[in-house]
């Protein structure tokens, strides 16, 4: 279809009725390509007639989007926390130790494990603030 289109001369291309007909198959193939956006990454998953398989594919495919969202939003965090004041990365801290379990109730991996993790981010953060501090402190001269 492109070269088609490319290869027809000035006076065709005055003519109203094809320059519509155009459009509409334009509009038609825009829709169709945006269409497939709704699916995560516009990638269609074609049928395979197993439905056990096609769901694993589905489910797969969306732990690995899952997976790109965790880590921008990982980096997102730490950008937030490299600027936030030493209160707010206390009240982080804190919240920490407030996601730990308390005493007397069940200790979940998990739980453990996403209060390790809210410490790792605020330690990696102190990293990009000490980093910051000395690129923004002018050169000391002797």
């Amino acid at each position: 279809m492109w070269r088609t289109r490319h290869c027809i001369s000035n006076e065709s291309m005055m003519n109203r009725p094809f320059a519509q007909e155009t459009n509409k198959t334009e509009s038609r193939q825009r829709e169709t390509a945006l269409a497939g956006w709704d699916n995560e990454g516009g990638q269609p998953n074609p049928p395979t007639g197993d439905a056990s398989l096609d769901s694993a594919r589905r489910a797969s495919a969306e732990l690995v989007q899952l997976r790109i969202r965790v880590i921008a939003l990982e980096n997102l965090v730490i950008t937030l926390l490299a600027e936030s004041s030493e209160r707010q990365l206390d009240l982080a801290r804190s919240m920490a130790t407030h996601v730990a379990p308390r005493p007397g109730f069940t200790h979940h991996r998990m739980t453990l494990h996403a209060a390790t993790q809210m410490l790792h981010l605020i330690k990696r953060a102190g990293i990009f603030r000490v980093a910051a501090l000395q690129i923004d402190e002018p050169p000391k001269q002797s």
